[in-house]
């Protein structure tokens, strides 16, 4: 399957926001906004990112079809990556795919991630991509209420 990275286009944007809504992946996810099914807040939220001259955001393409997007973000010294990929295409290695090819394109190390520590898809993506754990954290995980372990990861420069 051949991945390819593109800019956003705002036709994506409802793609995105059936994939980031799915609750199953929404769950495995854990950090992510307080209510995933708010399409205001969603496209609020994106037109920040696609305004940022600092986020670098790519839709994610598999033969043709748009699969999900990835990012980095943050300040200089804390670059972050971030990725979501439609949850009926997991376990095909896309993501690792996509993540691979956004190393590629964006030099910036030290980069950073965080996954929680349950979900070992994202764990084996970040290592497979050379990402290493540095250390643990905690936090409200809007997507579970609850508390949950993280696991952080660096790709060192």
């Amino acid at each position: 399957m051949e991945i390819t990275l593109r800019e956003v286009r705002d036709g994506d944007l409802p793609l995105f926001f059936a994939f980031m809504s799915d609750p199953e992946a929404v769950r495995m996810a854990a950090f992510t906004s307080e209510d995933p099914t708010d399409r205001r807040r969603f496209d609020a939220h994106w037109r920040y990112i696609m305004a940022d001259d600092s986020v670098v955001t790519r839709t994610v393409v598999a033969d043709g079809a748009v699969v999900g997007s990835a990012g980095v973000y943050g300040s200089p010294g804390d670059r972050q990556v971030t990725y979501w990929i439609d949850r009926a295409r997991w376990g095909r290695g896309l993501a690792t795919a996509a993540l691979s090819a956004l190393l590629d394109a964006v030099p910036d190390r030290p980069l950073h991630a965080r996954a929680a520590a349950d979900n070992t898809g994202s764990r084996r993506v970040l290592e497979k991509c050379g990402f290493v754990v540095t250390g643990t954290d905690h936090g409200y995980a809007n997507a579970r209420g609850e508390d949950t372990a993280e696991l952080l990861f660096t790709l060192p420069g």
